[in-house]
């Protein structure tokens, strides 16, 4: 069997400089001046083959993150697909950029953040077939070894299944309450829902009907709706219910870095391993942009911009699109 002439790592840097075209054969044509240069079908046999496992993601990062601390945040986004037809990992999906239900794919991350790092640790994918997945990803940090000060999470994933989960991992949650969940405080056996309660603005001791004594904060946002939070840490105070509400927007801006530097939405491949091996590189893609800016300072745009500027420089050193003088 012939050796393949590319790998992950040469896939990983085609995205990293990659600047609007992320395909396939994109990266053929920009090796084609090579010695015995790779089609685009190697690069193609290359998604397919890869074991469909996220330990190279780990293997990757755990350099640089430190499990016994942090935070772990996990949230989803819908990679949009608004012209496939038959494409694998395609569904209907809630987009929280489009506001309604759209076509794409389903994307679970966990991330581990300090406040300013933002370094993606594990994903899945929805399919169908597949369940529990938000405690997959917890179930396998476990096992990495992680004991952060707390997991982070939206409203779609604080069910009582994953609320008793996560105590049942001993680590502590921190999670938005949607405004009809039922708790009752001490002294009052009726349940109510969370809205209808007065919470001061320093917290309030709650029951959460099912599971126990949690800490519930009342937030109104810059228009004027009102979020509920809750943590399992009776003892959180304001300021840290503040301070793990920024922890856990970082995902927010992860999912956006990775959607705009990294090509992850514009793989164009109809099979569940291509595509689901595309996205798992492109998170690789954005882990060495994230690494460069905690360690060298420079913004995501700005190691993007240093490429092209690189390649530009050469191109004017010795340009090939040139008018030659007809006098």
């Amino acid at each position: 069997m012939n050796a393949s002439k590319v790998d992950e790592l040469d896939y990983i840097h085609f995205l990293v400089a990659a600047q609007r075209v992320f395909t396939t054969t994109e990266a053929a044509r920009i090796r084609a001046g090579e010695l015995n240069a790779p089609a685009h079908d190697a690069y193609t046999r290359l998604l397919k083959r890869i074991p469909p496992d996220t330990e190279a993601l780990w293997q990757e990062v755990a350099p640089f993150v430190q499990p016994d601390r942090g935070v772990l945040v996990v949230d989803d986004t819908t990679l949009d697909k608004p012209h496939a037809r038959k494409m694998a990992l395609v569904r209907r999906h809630w987009s929280g950029k489009h506001k309604r239900v759209v076509q794409g794919i389903n994307l679970i991350s966990l991330l581990w953040t300090e406040g300013q790092a933002r370094l993606p640790c594990d994903f899945r994918l929805y399919n169908r077939a597949e369940d529990g997945l938000f405690r997959a990803l917890l179930q396998t940090a476990h096992a990495r070894g992680f004991q952060p000060r707390l997991v982070a999470f939206d409203s779609w994933y604080a069910s009582l299944a994953n609320l008793k989960y996560v105590r049942q991992l001993g680590w502590e949650w921190f999670t938005r309450l949607k405004a009809n969940r039922l708790v009752s405080v001490e002294g009052e056996r009726r349940n109510r829902p969370v809205s209808s309660w007065p919470i001061p603005a320093e917290g309030c001791v709650m029951h959460l009907k099912g599971y126990g004594w949690v800490k519930v904060f009342k937030t109104v946002t810059p228009n004027g709706r009102e979020e509920y939070w809750a943590t399992s840490r009776l003892d959180m105070t304001l300021e840290e219910s503040a301070a793990y509400g920024r922890h856990a927007w970082q995902i927010e801006v992860y999912h956006q870095g990775l959607k705009q530097f990294t090509g992850i939405e514009r793989g164009p491949f109809r099979v569940a391993e291509a595509q689901r091996n595309h996205i798992g590189l492109a998170i690789g893609a954005f882990l060495r942009l994230e690494v460069a800016r905690l360690q060298r300072g420079i913004s995501w745009f700005e190691a993007k911009q240093t490429i092209l500027r690189e390649a530009i420089r050469h191109y004017l050193a010795s340009p090939s699109l040139i008018l030659h003088s007809t006098t």
